[in-house]
């Protein structure tokens, strides 16, 4: 053979090895794998809208692997990103592009493993450690979800569980009370949780382990939903719901689980009588991350405390804290009589983008001004915010105002505490009269201070403050919470008028509602007193409405699972006139510090007035030996906000309604 017949074999062996290793290292799209891409929108988990993923991948989020058994979809969510719509979680997951009514045909299957869910979170809270892998969503009107299939998996254990959840359609304009009723499919349901925060139930016996596949397929016929879900040795189950005719119509309706789970935070809506009949509805499929790292103390069935790395997603690939779903195929069926979905996407893309302003939560702040904890004034509180101090968040169920101060920042001259706190600009007398009410629940207060001091630990949240005189306050609407405790005080204070020239002399007198009064401190400056067994917690919802009528306030205090509590003070006549009225506690408390005034026997009479309502941070970083009920001793890094904010050295108050108006007779 000659030289150069040689080396044109071994050219063409060159040729082919090249061939064959291009075509090894080419990269499938996942369209190539499931081709069924062209019926669905994908949101990746940065938030965004990648529309068709025909011929489309993303390194971060959607992508194809290959295994033993061959090519799979990968779909990747970190715990943090930017999320659609108005969600709480990230998700790396197919929309269906149109949309079909429960009494007309729908299918959908699919065949997939899960490869991780997040690492870190609250064992406490339902969703922690669970990635949603297939829906039916709702298009139209509350948008909820007749339809959610998890796997969730406790870290230690090998197997994990995976289950359904049905979410009423719930009745009404409301749908903050809406929630979820779980069904078991291998382990356990979505209401098995932990003891504490790092403490897991037992594993499930029968349950699928991460990396093993199982399959599902959902088919809707006439308006009933058929759900199938199979996997190598497992049973198999069927379940059957309908989607036109609701079981939730009534309290009495609802299941001891969601009693358990959902009603405890508020949860407890009723669903309409026709459930889901008359909505659009529509598939989807991937891997909506159920983790994330919201606060358990917004919600504790769906805020999860995990690890987010400040939303660095690298970061969170690399310790585990994201899910990952692989899917070897998947298909969908769906009517001729199916409709474009084009509203749903019109509606959430780009939402969590938007600013939704306070005054779009809670209409009045037309009639207020506002003070922030950096001293900043504003008169026109229409689209205004401060990603600081004043905006809102959504909590997975509806919208709140937020309100939020440091221990130390900028003042009122008047005042040794910030605030972020509205401001009436009407002001009225006691005999013309006001009323003020507010749903809302503390996030936050201050974790250092002085337990000597009655303010520690403290923030008020509601006022009536006086305009004239000595701008003194004849109502502060108090929550406090010691530093290890669950459960903290609502109290409300009046401050007497005082008598004559001298201000300096004035007190408060505190009454107790949920907890104890102001008057109940500790023995050193890091020994707190027994835990109140009525109290209200962090992130625990109490309403109150202040009515002042005739010169009469009128007080009412709501939270569900406690007592209400209704009080009545008289604003135009002391009782505080003389030294022998002054009262025990305020002896005890007030009167040592040389504070031991008298009242104006007509108290606030005449007085102009207004109400405020926010976040009244109670808790400084003053002496004690100043004053030892006002001066908390409390860490402010300097004044530096942020480090503040970093170190739970603020107060942060949370309001989804409020009215302000005329005083009404009471009933």
């Amino acid at each position: 053979m000659s030289k150069n017949h040689s080396f044109i074999i071994l050219i063409s062996f060159c040729v082919i090895a090249l061939n064959s290793c291009e075509t090894q290292l080419k990269i499938a799209t996942p369209n190539e794998v499931i081709p069924f891409f062209q019926h669905w929108n994908l949101i990746l988990g940065d938030g965004s809208n990648a529309g068709k993923a025909t011929n489309f991948k993303h390194e971060n989020f959607f992508y194809t692997a290959n295994d033993s058994k061959g090519d799979w979809v990968v779909f990747k969510s970190p715990n943090a990103g930017n999320t659609h719509g108005t969600s709480n979680n990230t998700r790396t997951e197919l929309a269906q592009l149109k949309k079909w009514s429960p009494t007309t045909d729908a299918k959908m299957n699919a065949t997939l493993k899960v490869m991780n869910v997040a690492t870190t979170g609250d064992a406490r809270v339902a969703a922690t450690y669970s990635v949603v892998v297939g829906q039916i969503h709702s298009a139209d009107g509350h948008e909820n979800e007749p339809l959610k299939i998890f796997y969730k998996k406790f870290p230690g254990h090998t197997k994990g569980s995976v289950f359904w959840n049905y979410e009423i359609n719930t009745a009404g304009d409301d749908n903050s009370k809406r929630w979820d009723y779980s069904y078991p499919i291998w382990g356990y349901d979505f209401s098995v949780v932990g003891t504490d925060k790092n403490t897991y139930p037992p594993e499930p016996e029968d349950g699928i382990a991460l990396g093993e596949e199982f399959s599902y397929e959902v088919e809707v016929k006439d308006g009933i939903m058929y759900l199938t879900f199979s996997s190598e040795g497992h049973e198999t189950k069927t379940f059957t719901k309908n989607l036109i005719a609701s079981e939730y119509t009534k309290d009495s309706d609802i299941p001891k689980q969601v009693q358990n789970l959902f009603v405890p935070i508020g949860q407890d809506g009723v669903e309409r009588v026709k459930a889901y009949a008359g909505e659009g509805l529509f598939f989807k499929l991937g891997c909506y991350n159920q983790t994330n790292g919201k606060d358990p103390k917004v919600n504790k069935v769906w805020c999860s405390g995990a690890e987010t790395h400040g939303g660095d997603i690298i970061k969170q690939y690399a310790d585990g804290n994201y899910a990952e779903v692989w899917f070897k195929s998947a298909s969908i069926e769906i009517s001729d009589d199916a409709i474009s979905n084009e509203g749903y996407f019109k509606a959430n893309d780009g939402l969590n983008k938007k600013i939704v302003y306070p005054n779009e939560v809670i209409p009045f702040m037309d009639k207020f001004k506002i003070l922030m904890g950096d001293g900043t004034n504003e008169d026109n509180l229409i689209n205004f915010q401060d990603e600081n101090f004043f905006y809102t968040v959504i909590d997975g169920t509806r919208r709140w105002v937020v309100y939020k101060t440091p221990n130390s920042g900028v003042t009122s001259k008047n005042s040794s505490n910030t605030r972020t706190e509205l401001h009436e600009k009407r002001e009225w007398t006691p005999e013309q009269g006001g009323k003020l009410t507010g749903t809302c629940k503390v996030m936050q207060v201050s974790v250092s201070g002085d337990a000597r001091v009655a303010a520690s630990y403290a923030t008020v949240v509601g006022q009536i403050h006086s305009g004239e005189g000595h701008e003194n306050e004849p109502l502060k609407i108090f929550y406090k919470k010691f530093p290890g405790h669950t459960k903290g005080s609502v109290f409300w204070n009046y401050e007497i008028n005082t008598a004559g020239d001298d201000n300096s002399g004035r007190w408060d007198y505190s009454t107790a509602v949920w907890g104890n009064d102001m008057s109940v401190i500790g023995k050193t400056k890091d020994d707190y007193p027994a835990e109140p067994k009525d109290g209200i917690e962090l992130g625990e919802e109490f309403s109150y409405e202040v009515n002042v009528y005739k010169g009469i306030m009128y007080l009412t205090f709501k939270s569900e699972g406690h007592e209400t509590k209704t009080f009545t003070k008289n604003l135009i006549k002391s009782e505080y006139v003389t030294k022998s009225d002054i009262p025990t506690q305020a002896q005890k408390l007030f009167v040592p510090i040389g504070q031991d005034g008298t009242e104006r026997a007509t108290a606030y009479s005449g007085e102009l007035g207004y109400f405020k309502q926010g976040a009244y941070n109670q808790t400084n970083g003053k002496s004690p030996e100043k004053n030892m009920v006002w001066c908390a001793g409390a860490e402010t890094y300097g004044g530096d906000i942020a480090k503040q904010y970093e170190n739970g050295c603020y107060t942060e108050v949370w309001f989804r309604e409020a009215t302000v108006g005329p005083g009404t007779a009471p009933k």
